[in-house]
């Protein structure tokens, strides 16, 4: 049997605090929740991709990372190309103002103007066990991200969607486990270790 909330608690009120917290911690202004780092990474792409803003058709990345980055550019609408790059815990997904930052995550880390996506993934600096975020400022950009993460529509609503959206909201459980772990994370912490990635320009699926 499930539980029923008071009258007049919203669940989706914990995403809200996570979310305020997380821009306290980085100093950005806007903090946009997701189900992972690489929706995060495909809803950033797909906002730079809308008529108002696309600036071409293909996005280079470094050919040594996360095999999710690419599928989430080409999900997005983009071409995606490889470059030999050496990085340590971000990297810019060239040209857009996107940034993979799944492997760095410290206070006050966010850069004006760009869309930083992080990571709470089990094996990062704030580990919920699944989960990722869009930090940003773009003010325009953030009502278009929180109804793009929520099928195209506000968190919590039954009303039809706007537009077309992904199935992507953070749950607030997982914003609940969040929130508690920020709370006690340190001020800094270090970028972390890369993974042996595969070199991904070798592989087919990315031509």
């Amino acid at each position: 049997m499930v539980a029923e909330l008071p009258d007049g608690m919203n669940p989706h009120v914990v995403t809200e605090q996570f979310e305020a917290a997380l821009c306290e911690y980085t100093g950005a202004r806007f903090a946009v929740s997701t189900t992972s780092c690489t929706m995060a990474l495909l809803l950033a792409c797909a906002y730079w991709r809308g008529p108002a803003h696309a600036t071409g058709s293909h996005i280079t990345i470094p050919s040594h990372t996360y095999v999710g980055v690419p599928m989430s550019i080409m999900h997005a609408g983009w071409r995606v190309g490889f470059e030999e790059l050496i990085w340590t815990g971000w990297y810019s997904l060239e040209p857009l103002p996107v940034v993979d930052s799944a492997r760095h995550f410290t206070s006050g880390m966010y850069v004006e103007g760009v869309m930083q996506c992080v990571s709470f993934g089990w094996s990062k600096t704030l580990a919920i066990g699944q989960g990722g975020c869009v930090l940003h400022d773009n003010e325009e950009a953030d009502a278009w991200l929180r109804r793009a993460r929520y099928d195209g529509r506000t968190a919590g609503s039954d009303a039809p969607p706007t537009h077309l959206g992904y199935h992507a909201y953070m749950m607030p459980r997982d914003a609940a486990e969040g929130l508690s772990r920020l709370a006690v994370l340190p001020r800094h912490n270090d970028p972390l270790p890369n993974s042996e990635y595969m070199d991904l320009s070798t592989l087919e699926v990315f031509r």
